[in-house]
């Protein structure tokens, strides 16, 4: 069982990204179950996300402690809150960021990190900075959880008329990223 932690802020899209990857790892013929975790935040407030893939049934029903993947929509949150803590020693940050590879190996020293400008990508291609739908192709190209093509019918069902750009935003993002070993 593959587990991803999604960090971001209210209304950044965060659950959505979380179930649109349990959407495609079903039409894949896997298992997968994806929840938030949020209380009375509002809009801009940390929140969090969660998803497990698997090629068996899923009983556990916790949140994930230590996940396998750890998804930064927002590099804002870094220092607000820890989005590395519990993540597994062999585990892969993946973050939105401009920073380079030094600047990102500082922050999670002992971590491979996936990185791209999510931001740049959306402005570009969505019109606006929602970076959600974007960081799922550095997430799916960082840990090949499913592969890129299960996620186009999910995307297209949640976005209807607008999600060619949510398709081309992710695959931007997809080709655009950049890993980097410690």
């Amino acid at each position: 069982m593959k587990e991803v932690r999604f960090h971001g802020r209210g209304g950044q899209g965060a659950v959505t990204s979380a179930e649109l990857v349990a959407q495609a790892a079903i039409k894949s013929n896997m298992y997968a179950q994806a929840f938030p975790s949020f209380g009375p935040e509002r809009r801009g407030a940390p929140v969090q996300a969660f998803l497990r893939v698997s090629n068996k049934p899923i009983k556990l029903r916790a949140k994930v402690y230590h996940p396998d993947y750890v998804v930064i929509l927002d590099s804002t949150l870094v220092g607000v809150v820890n989005p590395a803590e519990g993540l597994k020693p062999e585990g892969v940050v993946i973050i939105n960021s401009s920073k380079s590879p030094e600047e990102l190996r500082s922050l999670f020293p002992g971590y491979n990190i996936a990185c791209v400008d999510a931001t740049k990508i959306a402005k570009e291609e969505l019109g606006v900075p929602i970076t959600n739908t974007t960081m799922l192709g550095a997430l799916l190209k960082a840990s090949g959880i499913v592969d890129l093509d299960y996620l186009e019918e999910p995307v297209k069902e949640r976005f209807g008329a607008i999600a060619h750009k949510n398709i081309n935003a992710y695959k931007r993002a997809y080709e655009e990223t950049v890993i980097i070993k410690p």
